[in-house]
């Protein structure tokens, strides 16, 4: 198995790019759809977090490490391939759903087939790059993250209006389907180890080996530790942002998940971008650029999100977030391309599903279910009456007047955004983490040199 040529590299990215954007349409479904979900479900807020989170995360961080090690050892892009059919086998799943319990088992087959996608791809990359172009080319790939949201979003909530919610999920099932066989048809498998000096071919080390290099890393720990804090906050913000557009903004299903779809895709799209290419073009000259670029983009991001969520229009939130979002993706590419650079070729594929679980079980599991909860409860003590009765869910209790019903929406709004503007915090000590990483980045660079 040779490194394949131009035309060949090519279509691997290509699918893994379509790959990605299936991942995350699916995933922008529902976020999309919460607002939808929870009124016609009569879910409270926590169990909507515990839908996007912990159910969520709790296969997919569990199934990512020993995919990882898998993909050490096995073809990676039949990994990729099977798992693709099982999240969508697990997305139409949830548009039949009729209760929390359906929601939650359908949501673990997705997180369980999500989990196959990155750390695969992540090993992909490193054997059709070099290490100075990897975040960047690994930024090409995700930038199915942006395409993904913006289209599952926008579509989701045209389709929603149309028919229903539950049609939106059967829908964006079928295409996994196509792409899971078009990965195995025409997607090369390239050698392993071929931009490593010595690397080429040689065994997947056993596990303890890869436990004992991460623990003997410190630097490579402050960079899993950064990302996974900073996932903490991103995914707080991204599976209640339509949430919050519609019940701060009062918007409907279809303006609210358009208004989520453009922030998510536009920031994540900047983000991405400048910086991945941005790091790999300032490390040349400074190996610590990945961990400063992170670090700058996560200290700008709280302050413009708590301007974001106490702005009195949808047009200035609307700016906000979308400033706020692109200095948050700072992060996201370098993360990874760092990880990449920091370990051995065996050992690139269960570094990133190391970070993959601990990003998924902190970021994706914990930060919708601590959102959910803080909203409950805040929404409950901002409420003059007794939000139990009154406001079933976070809904007007049925035949409620008026003046309670907008008692119930302003109640419920404020204990959101009082939620997220906690939430976001964490990515101050995000910051911290990639900063106590970039001397080690100097140091292994000129040791490598």
């Amino acid at each position: 198995m040779s490194a394949p040529a131009a035309p060949r590299r090519r279509v691997l990215l290509s699918l893994l790019l379509l790959t990605c954007t299936l991942n995350f349409a699916d995933r922008a479904v529902f976020s999309a759809l919460a607002q939808t979900i929870k009124a016609d479900l009569l879910l409270t807020d926590l169990q909507l977090g515990l839908l996007q989170g912990l159910v969520f995360a709790a296969l997919y961080a569990l199934a990512g490490l020993p995919i990882g090690l898998l993909a050490e050892r096995f073809s990676r892009k039949r990994i990729i391939a099977s798992c693709t059919v099982i999240w969508s086998l697990a997305t139409a799943a949830t548009g039949m759903a009729g209760s929390f319990t359906a929601l939650a088992a359908s949501r673990l087959g997705v997180g369980m087939g999500e989990a196959g996608f990155v750390p695969p791809t992540a090993s992909l990359v490193a054997d059709i790059a070099p290490r100075e172009k990897r975040a960047s080319t690994f930024a090409l790939v995700m930038l199915g993250t942006p395409i993904g949201t913006l289209l599952g979003a926008m579509l989701a909530g045209h389709i929603a209006l149309l028919w229903h919610w539950r049609t939106a999920f059967l829908l964006f099932a079928l295409p996994g389907f196509v792409v899971a066989g078009l990965l195995l048809l025409l997607a090369p498998e390239p050698e392993r180890g071929r931009y490593d000096a010595g690397a080429k071919g040689g065994k997947a080390p056993p596990v303890g080996e890869f436990l004992r290099e991460v623990a003997g890393n410190p630097t490579l720990l402050c960079v899993i530790a950064g990302g996974s804090l900073a996932g903490f906050g991103m995914t707080s913000i991204s599976q209640f942002l339509a949430v919050f557009l519609a019940r701060t903004h009062h918007l409907g299903v279809r303006e609210a998940a358009a208004n989520f779809g453009l922030i998510s895709g536009l920031a994540i799209t900047f983000g991405l971008i400048v910086g991945s290419f941005g790091t790999d073009w300032l490390a040349r000259r400074d190996a610590r650029w990945p961990a400063w670029g992170a670090a700058f983009g996560l200290t700008l991001a709280p302050p413009i999100y708590w301007l974001a969520f106490h702005a009195a229009s949808l047009g200035a939130a609307f700016a906000l977030l979308l400033v706020a979002g692109a200095f948050l993706l700072l992060f996201y590419g370098p993360t990874t391309g760092m990880i990449q650079n920091l370990l051995p070729t065996r050992m690139r594929a269960s570094g990133v599903a190391l970070y993959t679980l601990l990003y998924t079980l902190i970021g994706s599991g914990l930060g919708p279910v601590f959102v959910g909860f803080v909203s409950d409860r805040a929404a409950r003590a901002a409420y003059a009456g007794q939000y139990g009765v009154d406001c079933p869910a976070g809904m007007p209790a049925h035949g409620a007047g008026e003046a309670v019903a907008a008692a119930c929406r302003q109640a419920s709004a404020q204990g959101l955004q009082s939620a997220l503007s906690l939430a976001v915090l964490v990515f101050f000590a995000a910051a911290l983490c990639f900063l106590a990483a970039a001397p080690g980045l100097r140091r292994i660079a000129q040791t490598r040199a």
